[in-house]
């Protein structure tokens, strides 16, 4: 099991940049794929990126392509999403998730953190 704490949300202005963090407790985070995913107010929640438990393989939905960066360092437990040239249309409250067998944009993640609310200003 384990358990997942997102931080680095925050109000930024478009063009800006953020970095959401999300920490892992536990000694098993290396057997877990990790993904981000986010959801707008009155909206289902959507992927947003993905990286497989060796860091070996990433995944982007086509909006963040190009813009955003996933990475994971599995000696602190923890994964990155770096966030660049942001919009305002990347409002919304941004999620991690962990699963030992799914590292797909569709299917169940076993584990979620609580969110990070990410607001970007026109």
């Amino acid at each position: 099991q384990v358990q997942l704490v997102e931080s680095g949300g925050g109000l930024v202005q478009a063009g800006g940049s953020l970095r959401l963090s999300c920490a892992a407790s536990g000694r098993t985070f290396s057997t877990y794929h990790m993904g981000w995913f986010r959801q707008a107010p009155g909206k289902e929640r959507k992927f947003v990126a993905s990286i497989t438990r060796s860091a070996l393989n990433t995944y982007y939905a086509d909006s963040v392509k190009g813009r955003f960066t996933i990475s994971r360092d599995n000696a602190k437990n923890t994964v990155i999403l770096q966030m660049n040239s942001l919009k305002p249309e990347d409002t919304a409250v941004y999620y991690c998730a962990g699963d030992r067998t799914n590292w797909r944009s569709t299917g169940k993640y076993d584990y979620w953190g609580q969110g990070t609310q990410v607001t970007v200003s026109s």
